[in-house]
Parts: structure tokens; sequence; C-alpha cells
């Protein structure tokens, strides 16, 4: 199986993307979650639709809007837009907190170091 992370924008179109995606695939959305973290003093974070393998090809996507959401004492209209999301498809939000990415030295062990704490959750399967 191969699980890939894709990545699209941090602004508003991105996420409204990543809504669509997640609609228009609603039978393939395994899960929705929020990773959590703290950059350059800023709370952030970043959404996240899992969608079930692919039955050709055993493709699994992981699509993120990454670190573009500003943690607030209110909730911004994007986390409302993501939280009608997860009501319209009988969803639970799952909450993480992550490193961020300039932890990492590069953007791919970032997502792979997302994806071992996916499969240790069991939010996705490990590899066979």
């Amino acid at each position: 199986m191969i699980q890939r992370f894709i990545e699209l924008g941090e602004g508003y179109s991105d996420l409204y993307e990543l809504l669509e995606i997640a609609r228009n695939q609603s039978h393939r959305v395994r899960h929705l979650l929020i990773l959590n973290t703290e950059k350059e003093g800023r709370k952030l974070s970043s959404f996240l639709v899992i969608l079930e393998p692919t039955s050709v090809g055993s493709f699994q996507p992981l699509y993120i809007c990454r670190e573009g959401i500003a943690v607030t004492d209110q909730k911004s209209k994007r986390l409302l837009l993501f939280e009608a999301l997860a009501e319209d498809l009988g969803k639970t939000i799952i909450m993480l907190d992550v490193k961020p990415s300039t932890f990492f030295g590069e953007k791919e062990l970032y997502f792979q170091h997302l994806i071992g704490i996916l499969r240790m959750n069991r939010y996705i399967p490990p590899l066979s």
C-alpha cells in the first residue's frame, strides 16, 4: 500500500477544495483530523482528510491543509466549516498535538513523521 500526503495550500480556497474532496468522496472518508502545533510562537492547526485506499493500486491519499489555520479563543470560520463537514459525514474530528513542520529539515521528513503517528494510533493501516 502507498500512503501519501497530498498538500493543498493554506488559504480559504484550499480549505474549500479540501471540503469538496471530502464531500465528493464521502463514501471513502476514513477520518477527519485536526493537527495542532505551535510555530514561531503562534498556535496553528492543519486540517487532514484521510480517505480509504483505492481498490486498484492500494493508494491511500492523505489530503492536508498544513499549518494554515490560526488557533484563537473564538472558533474561526475555517474550523466551523470543518466541523460542519464532520457533522454532514457523521464523523468525529480527531485532534492531535504534533511538532511543527519546521522542526524537520525537510517537508517529506515531517510527512513521514506524521505517517508514523497515524499508523501507531491505527488511523491508517501499516504497510503489508
